[in-house]
């Protein structure tokens, strides 16, 4: 009795001595165990979807908790959830517009939601023995703040697993530095001398076949005795585009302001030559602003196509306009999220292009159109020529799948239907005919053979394959092997029935190239390392890595003889490779 009178008199609120704290602790560290623990290990999409939808039901289970398990007085306890609620909606309406439109809507919510969650458990059990008031008020403030915070910072992009690359709001972008200090930049300069050679070296997107794999170079594969030695870095305007080469000339696409831009660059110096110029603009919070194809040269032509449908062809030695489209607004596109995307593939007397999922056919000379293929729904991947049984043909993944269609007039040779998610990656072909193709949105890759019989096309399933799951990430084919990645992972499997060979090293969401002759890739990561990592079946060995380039990338590297170029939405960076042994003698 004399202990219960002295408990009462102490000045401590007798409901707080029942509140009932330990299942909001548990559900909390379970929260943030599971929404950053999880993608380390399951570093792909499953797991980043995962790891987020955790983050949110995890704060419905803290207000459930709070609001009918808590023990805590009614108004605090329903207060509680009510400011919570109020206070995320409110937040999320004068947020940055890259916080309140990234990942679809939800970056804000699988932000901040963990992070309200863990600061109110915090007060609850850190404050649960002040008196009511200044409970209340403390209450009041770590909510306010949790949330309100958020408003201060913004989203520079996001990695591919989700993670924000986030910044004060206030701070000027990378791109506004360049344009306070570039003003001075000529629009127009004489053209470099082809120090190189006159023919193209690296026509466009992905090389030569638009296959990452070259041919006939070697390379030092002791970094440490011969590291790549920088020529040269550039700022550069954002842009997800690769590079074009074609003597001592480099082309690439970049965003500066209100232009999207064409740019020509010596590849010897990086010091621009000339800048072809459009008022038009394309951001969206995941990759941020910028076209997102690559140029490509073609019969002393430069062809490139920006993120809102502007097809251009350029003089390829002073970027004079030979003709132009607005091919977007010509076919009544809507614009998709993330983009129009597709490189310009020239064949013959045609340059093709992909607008959503529809194969567009135009005249080189004079830009008239050839034909309309037909439209497979979206997509992000690039048109790709390929021969299959003799028959010289234009490739298209869509979200219908694949088709193949007749280069001259558009008309459809043959389809295969795989009705997934939106194609990003390119698609492969083996020697046999098979091709390989993404299911998209990092899910399985397939194994689909390809004939011509008497009756006509015909399309076979050989295997699925969830070892590799591409999201944006091309893969290669080199002796009967498949060599791509698997979230940060690169991975080997048996093109023939689809098995596991190897998984090895952590890239994020990375990109490799080739050295055919030398069964060796060049890896770049997401976070600008290079690495060279051996193209062999059995077992996987990196034998170099270093730091190529700071920031995240998602532009495709390309080389040049021994000139490697790689780039991001702020830099360009141009490093010379030793001459492999071989190569020497």
């Amino acid at each position: 009795m004399l202990n219960g009178v002295k408990g009462v008199s102490s000045g401590e609120p007798t409901q707080q001595k029942h509140l009932r704290l330990w299942p909001g602790v548990v559900i909390v560290i379970l929260q943030w165990l599971i929404r950053f623990g999880l993608p380390v290990v399951m570093p792909d999409a499953n797991g980043a979807a995962a790891a987020m939808m955790t983050g949110l039901l995890g704060g419905i289970a803290i207000m459930a908790w709070w609001a009918f398990f808590s023990r805590a007085p009614r108004f605090e306890r329903w207060g509680a959830v009510a400011l919570m609620i109020v206070t995320l909606a409110a937040t999320f309406f004068i947020n940055d517009t890259s916080i309140r439109t990234g990942m679809m809507g939800l970056m804000f919510f699988m932000y901040a939601v963990p992070l309200v969650s863990l600061a109110f458990v915090v007060w609850a059990v850190a404050a649960r023995s002040l008196p009511d008031t200044p409970r209340r008020v403390i209450m009041v403030a770590v909510i306010l703040l949790a949330c309100g915070g958020w408003t201060l910072v913004r989203s520079e992009g996001i990695t591919s697993d989700a993670g924000a690359d986030l910044t004060w709001r206030w701070a000027p972008t990378a791109e506004e530095q360049l344009l306070a200090t570039s003003s001075d930049e000529p629009e127009t300069l004489e053209p470099a001398t082809d120090a190189n050679g006159a023919g193209v070296n690296w026509p466009g997107f992905r090389g030569p076949n638009r296959d990452s794999i070259l041919h006939g170079t070697n390379i030092a594969t002791d970094w440490s005795a011969s590291p790549p030695e920088k020529l040269w870095s550039r700022k550069i305007g954002p842009g997800c585009s690769s590079f074009a080469v074609k003597g001592s000339l480099l082309y690439t696409q970049e965003q500066r302001g209100k232009y999207e831009v064409v740019s020509c660059y010596n590849l010897n110096t990086g010091k621009p030559v000339w800048k072809h110029r459009d008022q038009e603009r394309f951001w969206d919070s995941h990759a941020g602003a910028g076209p997102r194809s690559t140029p490509t040269l073609y019969n002393g032509r430069v062809f490139t196509f920006g993120p809102t449908g502007v097809l251009n062809v350029l003089d390829e030695q002073d970027g004079s306009v030979v003709w132009s489209r607005q091919v977007g607004v010509e076919n009544k596109v809507d614009i998709p999220a993330w983009a129009l995307t597709s490189s310009p593939l020239a064949v013959d007397d045609k340059v093709i292009i992909a607008v959503e999922g529809m194969l567009l056919a135009y005249d080189c000379a004079t830009g008239e159109p050839r034909w309309r293929g037909p439209n497979g729904g979206k997509s992000y991947s690039s048109p790709q020529l390929l021969t299959i049984d003799g028959v010289e043909q234009v490739l298209l993944m869509s979200s219908a799948g694949a088709v193949g269609v007749n280069a001259a007039d558009g008309s459809v040779l043959w389809e295969y239907k795989w009705p997934k998610g939106e194609r990003i990656v390119q698609p492969a072909l083996m020697e046999n005919g098979s091709l390989l193709v993404s299911s998209g949105e990092g899910m399985a890759i397939r194994r689909v053979a390809i004939s011509l019989g008497p009756d006509g096309w015909i399309t076979e399933e050989k295997w699925t394959s969830t070892d590799i799951k591409p999201y944006f990430n091309d893969i290669v084919i080199h002796k009967g092997h498949v060599y791509g990645f698997d979230a940060p992972a690169l991975v080997s499997i048996n093109a023939e029935d689809g098995t596991l060979k190897w998984r090895g090293g952590r890239y994020g969401g990375g990109q490799l190239m080739l050295l055919a002759d030398q069964d060796l890739f060049i890896v770049i990561s997401e976070q600008g390392e290079l690495a060279l990592v051996k193209a062999e079946p059995e077992k996987f060995t990196e034998l170099a890595r270093i730091q190529g380039i700071k920031g995240r990338v998602w532009n495709h590297p390309a080389l040049v003889n021994d000139i490697l170029l790689v780039r991001n939405s702020k830099e360009m960076v141009a490093y010379r490779l030793a001459v492999g042994a071989e190569t020497k003698n």
